[in-house]
């Protein structure tokens, strides 16, 4: 017969245990919360209604910046300073170089429509002011400021030659409507680089300014204005391109609001210090219209049927491309850059912003970059590359005289011309970072794995596929064994000598 006696001590145990468990359970500190994103994320102010503020008329642009300086008083001023308005960044030490450059847009040369000195009346339709026209511009002049490039909200604003008002624009009903700038403010000028849309950053174009979220995840399903990642502070707008400035200074980056182990399989989340968000996150870009890949200049000057997407007499031959998959770099966030005046080797390929990093540098991260190459004039004496003049009654998109246009843009730049000119290989590197697709969309383990892989991992700098042969410290570790073997297999004299 079984002995029962402690069968209710038993019982008193599991009774214990079922109240006290979940009483200790709540009474332990909660695991940290994962950070929101939406955090960091900027609360938009209301815009105020200006439609009773201000009365008019308007003759110039510069009058309604006169009327918006009544209130915003600081306003000119911090926008005079800003990369957006000087077209140039603060000064930044350049590798090889002996003093800190200021470098940007006003005095860089591209491989697309090459560069702005000589051509200041057609570039600056998209500068943030009024009047451009020449070298002799006054960046002081508050009046000069455009308010309403970036804030016009009525849709009719539009710039024309040298950034004045295009003719015909309703200046009252522009600046009646101004708020917080949108995708259409920024995109009006981001989305239409290098001469029209989709043109020149593969991850810029019109689909953005009203995209689906299979298109943009941030614009489509949340409604992201550019602002609310490209912060902005006394008119200062964060971030910067890889293509026209050198400084790190107000970068911005998916970690300022997401988590970089945020994902819930944690193989995933060993890959981050290794690879850039933008690199699974954006599979492929130019999406919806196609991009510019190559231009060469050579071709231009020819009487042939043109199409925008192939050929254009003033331009010369182009070749676009659809749902561009990235190339991939290593990418520490510094830029070098050519200048004007730097030699080149003509039998090599130029590149015009050579990206920094590597495989051996603990800061460097695999981003996605679009790669555009060209074919630019460059002087065959002195083996620099020229900036022609194309805009204007004597430039090359009128005369179809390349002689004259390179002297021209020379003389305005400040570079020797022989006369004597030829056209050499240039490459930009674009780094992709707008077009995220939702998660579910995102790449996957094969995609950069195995036989169909998208990466040349022997580019990126290993022997092979990670995934057979190790992360990115393997190359290091190949390399110290074969320094040791390589010291093993010398030979060693009768003194002990090598």
């Amino acid at each position: 017969m079984r002995d029962f006696r402690y069968l209710w001590l038993v019982g008193l145990l599991i009774t214990v245990g079922v109240i006290a468990i979940p009483v200790g359970l709540l009474t332990l500190d909660p695991p940290p919360a994962a950070a929101d994103p939406w955090d960091h994320v900027p609360e938009r102010v209301p815009a105020t209604d200006h439609s009773t503020l201000l009365e008019g008329p308007f003759e110039s642009g510069s009058d309604v910046t006169r009327a918006c300086l009544e209130c915003h008083e600081d306003a000119a001023e911090q926008v005079s300073h800003t990369s957006h308005f000087t077209w140039l960044s603060e000064p930044v030490l350049l590798e090889g170089r002996d003093e800190p450059v200021q470098i940007g847009k006003a005095n860089l040369i591209n491989n697309f429509c090459i560069g702005v000195q000589s051509n200041w009346t057609g570039c600056t339709r998209c500068h943030a002011g009024y009047g451009w026209s020449d070298a002799s511009y006054d960046f002081t002049d508050s009046e000069n400021v455009d308010c309403l490039v970036c804030h016009d909200q009525s849709g009719g604003y539009v710039k024309g030659t040298s950034g004045l008002p295009a003719e015909g624009v309703d200046l009252l009903t522009a600046a009646q409507s101004v708020g917080t700038p949108t995708r259409l403010n920024c995109g009006g000028c981001h989305f239409n680089g290098g001469g029209g849309n989709a043109v020149k950053h593969g991850d810029l174009d019109e689909s953005l300014y009203y995209p689906a979220e299979s298109v943009d995840v941030h614009m489509g399903r949340y409604d992201f204005l550019c602002v609310d990642c490209h912060q902005t502070e006394d008119h200062v707008i964060g971030g910067r391109s890889t293509t026209s400035s050198a400084s790190e200074d107000r970068q911005i980056a998916c970690t300022d609001c997401h988590e970089p182990t945020l994902h819930a399989d944690a193989r995933i989340n060993e890959h981050t210090d290794t690879v850039a968000c933008q690199t699974c996150h954006i599979p492929t870009t130019a999406t919806r219209y196609e991009t510019k890949v190559s231009w060469d200049w050579s071709q231009a000057g020819q009487d042939r049927e043109e199409d925008p997407h192939e050929y254009l007499k003033i331009k010369g031959e182009f070749l676009y491309e659809g749902d561009v998959v990235p190339s991939y770099a290593w990418f520490n966030g510094q830029v070098e850059r050519y200048l004007l005046g730097d030699a080149i080797d003509p039998a090599a390929v130029t590149v015009l912003n050579p990206v920094q990093g590597g495989i051996d540098d603990a800061g460097s991260l695999i981003y996605p970059f679009k790669i555009h190459d060209a074919q630019q004039p460059y002087d065959t004496v002195f083996n620099i590359l020229l900036q022609p003049n194309t805009v204007g009654e004597l430039g090359y998109w009128t005369t179809f005289d390349w002689d004259s246009a390179l002297q021209r843009g020379a003389e305005a730049a400040g570079i020797p011309y022989s006369g004597q000119y030829d056209f050499a290989a240039t490459r930009m590197y674009w780094v992709q970072s707008h077009m995220v697709v939702p998660a579910e969309r995102a790449l996957t383990c094969t995609d950069c794995h195995g036989e169909n892989s998208r990466m040349d991992w022997r580019a990126l700098g290993y022997p092979g596929d990670p995934l057979e042969w190790g992360g990115r410290d393997l190359p290091q570790v190949i390399a110290d064994d074969s320094a040791q073997i390589a010291q093993a297999a010398t030979p060693v004299d009768a003194e002990g000598g090598s």
